[in-house]
């Protein structure tokens, strides 16, 4: 740390000792071209410099200069730039007057190839709409997750998950991320197996970012893709910035530390142009036992013809990280009963010490890279071609039990942990060596007898034994979960004339994911029994190697050699799509109509569950392809009534292809499911929009209706089988429930205020009503046979046993139906900056319970207790340099200020009653996740 101070110091002293003080000053206005008000905001730079300012709420700008004469380049992100010359007169003032930006039909061209990226664009398109710029995200993330900072835009909920680094989770309209498309420079990076986004995989994300771009509903995107709650489009740099760099450093709660640097030559005359970016993040975390440790890279070449007809922008992105996780919910009563009373937010149940060293079951370790090459060819006046080739490598996995626990526990049982609710590791390595521990009762894992493995014979081996099933303990595993994934999306665009625009392409890819658990620590035991790999002959054998869970620094590296424990499947999707739309566009009314369409082809490859050296499991190890098609059609408005007040509306219908995990595929096995349809999606939308030089403010409704969900039960049946015990032996069984209907509906508020000059006032208000609409019925099949179960064992006069969702009227759970957001900031001297916001959420709801959901009147759904969160922070920007031409920024943020306590989420939906022990009104045996505390970090970047 004292390396670091001493470090930052010294940049302070050698910057500030080459500044110079200049008394030449242009001085002007910028006006809003649509509005015919003034910009605020807008950014002013001397050409080819970085010496610049930005305009205050009145448009109004003062930027000190070395030289007499010059230009300087007006922009602002959906305007055109302008560039302007200016000389000063002999009071050493260059007034240029009024400055007029139009809109710039190419939103963020200057940050991002807009061939394929459908970015919204104000008071044209016609959607819910919040866009997030680059300096915002730098300024106020700091060491915050990603998503976290949509926290302050209409319904959008964001947590940090169970605390891990890049752990985080968000949820929009009531939707989670795996029914929100997230989209990179118009790229799909939803998880094409199951539509999850991991932002662990994602860590340098926020570093490469220009802008952010969250569009609430359908979204304006072309492609078929699963924007049921929204589309998230992240804009990254591109190698065509202005010439100049960047190096910061930063520090935080939990040892937090990030150094960061990088460099754009800008467009040299040649048209070539090369941008870089290195990262490096550790800590031990905030919450206790999640340490962490990350590189991020960034690499963009270019080239732009001379003529402005070609641009070719290569990028590869990504990081490597690894971290420690709280993923195992608690009851409230044990996180009490382990702290003393106290609700600790820094408590982790998966965490304790193994020899002495901090230890930890679940982990995460990835190294995630996509490398693009985007193509825009300006063909004529009429066609533009846009284009992006893609692949991104994925390796790594997460980490986790494997066995059958010390005397048959369950890794989240109490009485596997300490007076703390640390995880008793060094007592869990003696179990599995043999040794006795007192408060276990039995003796710890027997040595091998099993003429089957006579080189194990004497040896401690753990797993479930048919010839001995009182075996147990426990190893720790990874679960890998790597693919490969290559694609594009070519999109053709004509400007028939002045009014009409007509675009038409497509979206093909191709995935293939690699699904496995190695074996990670054996935790003192000699081996793990693996006893369900059906191509061993019918017997179990040992498997003893380890391998160290930890990210490669190579993407391509080939694991999949390993020996493999658990299971052993690849998931493979082929995808081809097209898309048109059809935009008109005159005076003050524009119009849309799109339509997508899509084929998916699936197809699971599984190793472990089916005896290839029989005819019928060398059939079924493999399934055929599956073919699903589906689609999107969706239109919209917008209206500009006058220069103040616009109107919108959109509607759109999607026809989603089910994921393929527990979807397409059942339980884990190559069974294809029986009642197999697509998800129908039904939105519809209207906004009002206020536009003037003190107020800008929106106002949405809408509703959407998402039919066909499939979602599963599980149970435990008897059989007609009598155990030794006397009684039915038991199966495990499951229930797929398909027609499960959501209907989310609600209103939403926004506005950014300017009331003095200096001082801007932001806020949103979300209210919805999201709910269940309708009871759903399944029929449970066995497991392992994955033949129907009867209601009578063995009678099938006595009919199917089926399970019923008594959902109808449930509220969706997830994130807050209601959340209030306040924010302000104020510029107190020039350059430093003070701003705050508060949060308001309500209406919480857990997750469903189908176990409660049982009976007419048991929704499953539980309320949360409401909470507030306060963030705020502090900046300070100081220009430096001969020309006023770099800039040292200073920035400091806490969020939760007051160190409020909350549940972020809840696994569990026990209802209190009167006879109940409670905190905030929850019953204190449910099992709940925190939301974190108190968190501070100071940053320091200095832009040349």
């Amino acid at each position: 740390m004292r390396n670091l101070k001493n470090w930052m110091l010294f940049i302070v002293m050698v910057i500030t000792s080459t500044s110079a003080f200049s008394q030449n000053k242009v001085k002007g206005t910028v006006i809003d071209g649509e509005l015919n008000m003034s910009l605020p905001g807008a950014t002013v730079l001397v050409k080819g410099t970085q010496n610049g300012t930005s305009t205050d709420a009145n448009g109004v700008f003062t930027l000190n200069v070395t030289g007499d004469k010059g230009e300087v380049v007006i922009s602002f992100i959906g305007y055109q730039s302008k560039t302007v010359a200016f000389k000063v007169d002999a009071n050493k003032v260059a007034n240029i007057g009024n400055i007029v930006l139009n809109p710039d039909e190419n939103m963020l061209a200057d940050i991002v190839i807009m061939g394929v990226a459908d970015v919204a664009k104000d008071r044209k398109t016609p959607v819910a709409v919040s866009t997030i710029k680059a300096a915002e995200i730098q300024e106020k993330l700091g060491s915050q997750e990603f998503p976290e900072i949509l926290n302050t835009t209409p319904s959008v909920y964001a947590s940090k998950g169970g605390g891990g680094y890049g752990d985080s989770n968000i949820n929009i309209r009531g939707f989670d991320q795996r029914n929100v498309a997230v989209l990179i420079n118009g790229m799909p990076v939803n998880d094409m197996e199951g539509g999850a986004v991991y932002w662990s995989n994602w860590a340098g994300l926020s570093d490469v970012t220009s802008a952010m771009q969250v569009q609430r509903g359908l979204g304006s995107s072309k492609i078929a893709i699963s924007s049921v709650g929204g589309t998230i489009n992240v804009l990254t740099r591109t190698s065509d910035a202005h010439e100049g760099g960047s190096i910061s450093a930063g520090v935080g709660t939990g040892d937090y530390f990030k150094g960061l640097a990088s460099y754009n030559t800008g467009v040299l005359e040649n048209g070539l142009s090369a941008s870089v970016l290195l990262g490096y993040t550790r800590g031990s975390g905030y919450v206790e036992g999640t340490g962490f440790e990350g590189y991020n890279y960034y690499l963009g070449l270019g080239y732009k013809s001379k003529d402005s007809r070609h641009n070719v922008q290569f990028t590869f992105t990504g990081a490597k990280q690894d971290h420690d996780q709280r993923s195992t919910s608690v009851s409230i009563e044990n996180i009490q009963k382990w702290n003393d009373g106290k609700m600790d937010k820094r408590f982790n149940p998966d965490t304790g010490f193994y020899n002495g060293e901090r230890f930890n079951f679940k982990s995460n370790y990835y190294n995630k890279p996509v490398m693009s090459i985007n193509y825009d060819f300006n063909i004529n006046e009429t066609w533009t071609l846009g284009a992006v080739f893609y692949g991104s490598w994925g390796r790594g996995g997460g980490t986790g039990t494997i066995g059958g626990g010390p005397n048959g526990y369950r890794d989240f049982g109490t009485e596997v942990r300490d007076a703390n609710g640390h995880v008793r590791f060094d007592d869990i390595a003696a179990w599995n060596r043999g040794e006795k521990i007192a408060d276990w009762g039995n003796t710890g894992n027997p040595l091998v007898d099993d003429p089957n493995n006579p080189g194990q014979q004497g040896h401690y081996v753990m797993a479930y034994d048919s010839r001995n099933k009182s075996r147990g303990g426990w190893a720790r595993r990874s679960s890998i979960n790597s693919h490969d994934w290559y694609g594009t999306v070519i999109n053709m665009n004509a400007k028939v004339n002045e009014n009409w625009t007509v675009d038409f392409g497509l979206d093909g890819r191709i995935y293939k994911g690699y699904h496995y658990q190695l074996l990670d620590n054996l935790l003192g035991a000699d081996g793990y029994y693996v006893n369900n790999n059906k191509n061993n002959g019918g017997q179990h054998y040992v498997v003893g190697q380890t391998y160290d869970a930890k990210a490669s620094m190579n993407p391509w590296v080939d694991w999949n050699n390993r020996e493999k424990v658990g299971y052993h499947n690849d998931g493979n999707v082929k995808w081809l799509g097209g898309f048109g739309q059809v935009e008109y566009s005159k005076n003050d009314l524009s119009v849309f109509v799109q339509g997508a369409i899509s084929n998916q082809w699936m197809q699971r490859v599984d190793y472990f569950n089916y005896d290839r050296s029989t005819e019928a499991g060398a059939k079924d190890y493999k399934t055929d392809w599956e073919s699903i098609l589906g689609g999107s059609i969706k239109g919209g408005a917008n209206y500009n009534i006058n220069e103040n007040h616009n109107v919108f509306v959109n509607s759109g219908y999607f026809s989603r292809q089910p994921f393929m995990n527990n979807g397409v595929y059942l339980n884990n096995t190559n069974t294809l499911n029986p009642n197999l349809t697509n998800e129908k999606v039904l939105g519809f939308e209207a906004g009002y929009g206020y536009r003037s030089h003190k107020l800008r403010a929106n106002l949405n409704l809408y509703r959407t209706s998402w039919k066909d969900r499939v979602t599963r039960a599980t149970g435990r049946f008897d059989t007609e089988e009598i155990g030794s015990n006397g009684k039915p032996v038991q199966v495990n069984g499951y229930a797929t429930l398909v027609g499960v209907e959501q209907i989310h509906s609600g209103m939403e508020m926004d506005f950014i205020y300017y009331p003095v000059d200096k001082l801007t006032v932001t806020g949103s208000f979300s209210w919805g009503d999201w709910k269940y609409a309708s009871n759903v019925t399944g029929t449970y099949y066995n497991e392992e046979t994955n033949e129907p179960i009867y209601v009578e064992p063995g009678n099938p006069a006595s009919g199917f046993k089926t399970h019923t969702l008594y959902i109808d009227g449930a509220k969706v759970g997830g994130a807050p139906q209601l959340i209030v957001n306040l924010g302000a900031s104020y510029e107190i001297v020039k350059g430093l900056k003070i701003d705050g916001n508060y949060r308001y959420n309500d209406n919480f709801y857990g997750s469903l319970a189908i176990d409660k959901a049982d009976a007419e009147g048991k929704s499953g759904s539980m309320k949360l207790p409401a909470f507030n969160l306060w963030d705020a922070g502090l900046s300070y920007r100081m220009e430096v340099g001969k020309a006023k031409q770099n800039a040292l920024t200073m920035r400091f943020n806490v969020n939760n200020l007051f160190d409020t306590t909350y549940i972020a989420s809840a696994r569990t939906n026990i209802e209190a009653t009167p006879e109940s022990t409670t905190w905030k009104g929850v019953d204190v045996r449910n099992e709940v996740m925190l939301g974190a505390g108190r968190t501070w970090n100071f940053t320091m970047r200095f832009n040349f």
